[in-house]
């Protein structure tokens, strides 16, 4: 029963949301834990009532899960009835009502200009060869220049990539898709890339390999990069550039082209675009960049703290 319910509901989620790969892991994933629980108790979907739903909260909390962890295992567990209550599969909503915990609203974590520069210089010299420098400054070049999410980043058209585009086409998660603009040094790393990518293509061809249609190909199962390996990357990079690899991700560098983007200045209506946020609501979270630049705007150009300075100086 269990089995037949999670599969129905996956094949929903994956023909009503275009929903990626790993959402649909990640949502397996979760609704498998719950069902184990329920077996343990004797349960299944079909006949699990609200105290069973909370029951299984009560089971995360005491297993140490984060916060963010169960509100969206509530929400798939949600997702889950409220399909079967439609389709017919029950004729409740053993989830309805039950409040789970807020996901709490964490600042992201993020890196100084300064520390950005480190990082693309480590790109360029803690490679390998000469073909995996061109590569790695490539992506961190178009990562900090775009901001893209890591999935989306790995799994760019080679196609989308060649002319010396100021602007490269992004479909992003539910298939949106969204322009981004790419920084003159993301361009050279691009051009300089896709030659080193051709000549190593041709060579491949050579020895009988077909084309690859991605701008960083890889021989793996889906062709290119996979995001587990850039994750390593970004920590190797980050160890040469003498930084602590355990607060550096690939998201890192997200968060600092929106940090940095807002902190000099640009409007978060674009930010949201660029970033490929649904909600603006999402895009706020960066606003705790702008406090201290706030706050030094009104010290330093407020009427009444510029005489107040001025005061202090003439009483010296």
């Amino acid at each position: 029963m269990n089995a037949r319910w999670l599969s129905r509901f996956l094949e929903a989620i994956q023909a009503e949301r275009d929903a990626s790969r790993n959402t649909i892991l990640s949502y397996g994933r979760d609704l498998q834990d719950f069902a184990d629980f329920l077996e343990r108790r004797g349960k299944d979907f079909a006949s699990a009532g609200r105290s069973d739903v909370e029951a299984y909260l009560g089971d995360l909390a005491d297993r140490g899960m984060a916060q963010a962890t169960r509100a969206r295992r509530l929400s798939a567990i949600r997702q889950l009835y409220r399909l079967a209550f439609l389709e017919g599969w029950r004729a409740d909503d053993p989830a309805a009502l039950i409040r789970g915990p807020k996901r709490a609203r964490r600042l992201p974590g993020t890196l100084s200009e300064a520390e950005v520069d480190r990082l693309l210089d480590a790109a360029g010299t803690a490679a390998r060869s000469e073909a995996e420098a061109l590569r790695d400054t490539c992506l961190m070049q178009l990562l900090y220049a775009t901001g893209l999410r890591v999935s989306e980043l790995v799994a760019l058209p080679v196609a989308g990539a060649r002319g010396d585009p100021r602007m490269i086409l992004v479909r992003g998660k539910g298939g949106r898709e969204r322009m981004v603009p790419l920084s003159p040094p993301a361009r050279e790393a691009l051009t300089r890339w896709l030659a080193q990518r051709d000549r190593d293509e041709e060579a491949a061809l050579r020895a009988g390999r077909p084309r690859s249609a991605f701008l960083f190909p890889a021989r793996g199962r889906s062709g290119h990069m996979t995001r587990e390996a850039f994750f390593l990357l970004v920590k190797q990079l980050a160890a040469a550039a003498g930084l602590d690899p355990a607060g550096i991700s690939p998201h890192s560098l997200r968060h600092a082209f929106a940090t940095h983007l807002l902190a000099n200045g640009a409007d978060l209506r674009v930010i949201q675009t660029l970033l490929g946020h649904a909600s603006i609501a999402t895009t706020e979270i960066y606003t705790h960049v702008l406090d201290a630049r706030l706050r030094d705007l009104v010290l330093e150009k407020h009427p009444l703290a510029v005489g107040d300075a001025a005061l202090e100086g003439g009483a010296g």
